[in-house]
């Protein structure tokens, strides 16, 4: 199956280009389908759980506790909360924020020089999936990885702006420390051993990779999505969006709330793998980006996930005769396969590994 994945099937046009052209109307292969496009309907006032984590690096085992059950009831309830007092420097995450929109701005025969392929994605692209004549999503990115440190390669990342490398090295550091911490709440949340989730990742050994998204101005925002809706393949993500504009659509009860971004929170979210791994008591939730006619937008979406080789399937302890395995065991490099074959397509992926038990 990788064969189909050396080349894009089209030419590759960049969004932003179209968007700094001056259209008018976007080219039909951006229009969504009248069911998928964002519906500007008024919102409830509902928004994701907000949980701060500063009682999870307590010693005061009662704080810890509490945190921990908060953390266990937004993963239940929603599969997604903002993470504030998280411990990593605000000041970092908005220079790394800006270091990006800074590489967006640079002129495009310069971010052609890390023009990416559908063999690893690695690079600057603005298309997922590999299907010819798909329904294209409003966005460019840089997609690179960070761990497993030997797929880790600076070279590929950004020479320009020069601050670029040095920041996603102290951001990628900081972000995985947080991730192990993410990971012990929701082993011990769960009921497992604290270090569960992360053994269960490949231990010193998980893969972590960074998407950046650029989501150019638009100007028809209801006719089409910066990203379509899909929930994450891997284990968790780390959302660093935009700090003045919303976007992300997150879908609850089969309506879509818009995340109002609290000031210097990560919003976190569960992958499809750690939904397997706790046997869908936890969940992963379909989300999706609007975009916006007047403002541009940039956010960076931190994947921490299982080594690409590793057997992924519920943890024994979640098993039992009331409540059977509902996933067949299958690698993070299988599973994967799918999105980077049809691109984002709601939750049909983690159906369809359910539905091949």
């Amino acid at each position: 199956m990788m064969n189909c994945l050396q080349s894009w099937p089209e030419p590759v046009v960049r969004v932003q280009s179209l968007s700094e052209s001056g259209i008018q109307a976007i080219p039909e292969r951006y229009i969504k389908p009248p069911s998928d496009r964002p519906g500007f309907e008024k919102q409830e006032h509902v928004d994701i759980p907000v949980v701060d984590l500063k009682n999870l690096f307590s010693h005061d085992h009662t704080l810890h506790e509490e945190t921990v059950k908060l953390i266990s009831s937004a993963c239940k309830e929603w599969g997604f909360f903002q993470a504030v007092n998280h411990g990593i420097s605000h000041e970092l995450m908005k220079r790394t924020r800006e270091v990006w929109r800074e590489f967006f701005n640079l002129p495009l025969e310069v971010k052609q020089e890390h023009a990416n392929a559908p063999t690893t994605y690695e690079g600057y692209g603005s298309r997922l999936g590999v299907q010819k004549g798909a329904i294209l999503d409003w966005s460019d990115y840089f997609f690179l990885h960070y761990l497993p440190v030997y797929l880790r390669n600076p070279n590929k990342w950004p020479s320009l702006p020069l601050s670029c490398r040095d920041l996603i090295s102290e951001y990628g550091a900081e972000v995985v420390k947080l991730c192990g911490r993410l990971l012990k709440a929701m082993s011990i949340s769960l009921g497992l051993k604290e270090d569960y989730l992360q053994n269960a990742f490949g231990g010193e050994d998980i893969g972590a990779c960074l998407r950046v998204n650029f989501y150019p101005k638009c100007p028809q925002p209801d006719l089409t999505l910066g990203l379509s809706s899909h929930s994450d393949p891997g284990g968790m993500t780390l959302l660093l969006p935009d700090h003045d504009i919303a976007g992300l659509q997150v879908r609850k009860n089969g309506k879509w709330i818009t995340v109002k971004p609290v000031p210097n929170a990560f919003i976190v979210n569960v992958g499809d793998q750690i939904q397997v791994m706790s046997n869908a008591i936890y969940k992963s939730v379909e989300h999706r980006v609007i975009v916006n006619s007047v403002k541009d937008r940039v956010s960076l979406a931190f994947f921490c996930n299982p080594k690409s080789d590793l057997l992924i399937e519920p943890a024994k302890e979640l098993v039992s005769e009331d409540r059977p395995a509902l996933y067949s065991p299958m690698t993070f490099d299988e599973y994967r396969l799918y999105i980077r074959t049809y691109g984002p397509c709601g939750k049909t992926q983690v159906e369809f590994s359910e539905s091949n038990r």
